[in-house]
């Protein structure tokens, strides 16, 4: 055997085992919501319950305000979604189109931002909140979250590949920015955009940092606090922690298993040119 079958067979064997250390967590969850209480902590660990709870779902469905938390989770990741594809789509076509003064300045001080750890915000951002008096209200859980750096630099570097030559035609034919960036940009980047919704849509569905600081009642939790639920200062009930978790984690798992061609296609040509 040549040494180029060698290196294949051993890319697709750590590729392999990879892939099996990250689906063994999503595998032991699994397992875990099917469990009696007794067998949750066995020793050594039972990987294949005796017998299948299936009625563990029901009693973590029923244990917590779940209907609330998924219609929190749904308007928050709509609404964060929805937004950050308008203000991306704008900025992106104003940074990679449009000519003023300080342009590329601006587009590299936007950039530097990204350096800045996300928990070094979380007290200016929790103050500026409190003046606004916008905690444990939607707009707290919203309006921090509809602009991303990344979006922006992603959408921007796949503007830049539409050929130059599609705006100066449409200039000549009298058609305006506005209606050439919706037009013709914005369908020509189906890709990026289909790849930055997806991206946002699973980033604001597992969000739990902040949601945990600036909700305090169970009105206005999400999904992923709502898991708190299921933990007290004696006990937890980690079956039914585990089918909580699945039934967050499920739609996620569904939503980018149909759509990863598209985030693949929409990264790997966002980086083409810069």
């Amino acid at each position: 055997m040549g040494t180029k079958p060698l290196m294949k067979l051993l890319v697709y064997a750590l590729l392999v085992a990879g892939s099996a250390v990250m689906i063994l967590p999503f595998l032991w969850m699994l397992s875990t919501s099917l469990k009696a209480p007794s067998e949750v902590a066995m020793l050594p660990p039972k990987w294949i319950p005796s017998k299948l709870q299936w009625s563990n779902y029901a009693a973590a469905w029923e244990a917590a305000p779940f209907g609330r938390y998924f219609i929190n989770s749904i308007l928050v990741t709509v609404t964060t979604t929805i937004g950050e594809l308008l203000t991306t789509i704008l900025a992106a076509f104003a940074f990679s189109r449009l000519k003023f003064w300080g342009r590329d300045l601006l587009f590299a001080v936007l950039l530097a931002t990204m350096m800045v750890p996300g928990e070094m915000l979380l007290i200016p951002n929790y103050v500026t909140l409190t003046q606004f008096n916008w905690i444990d209200r939607y707009p707290a859980l919203i309006v921090p979250w509809i602009v991303s750096v990344y979006a922006i630099f992603l959408l921007r570097q796949y503007f830049l590949g539409i050929p130059q030559e599609l705006y100066y035609a449409a200039r000549i034919d009298g058609s305006r920015d506005w209606n050439y960036l919706w037009r013709i940009m914005v369908p020509l980047s189906r890709p990026a955009l289909v790849t930055i919704a997806l991206l946002k849509a699973i980033g604001s569905w597992n969000a739990f940092l902040w949601p945990l600081i600036v909700t305090n009642s169970a009105e206005m939790r999400t999904l992923p606090v709502g898991l708190i639920a299921f933990t007290s200062e004696t006990n937890t009930h980690y079956e039914l922690l585990m089918a909580a978790a699945m039934m967050i984690v499920l739609p996620m798992v569904v939503l980018y298993a149909f759509m990863q061609k598209h985030i693949v296609e929409g990264i790997s040509r966002g980086g083409l040119k810069g």
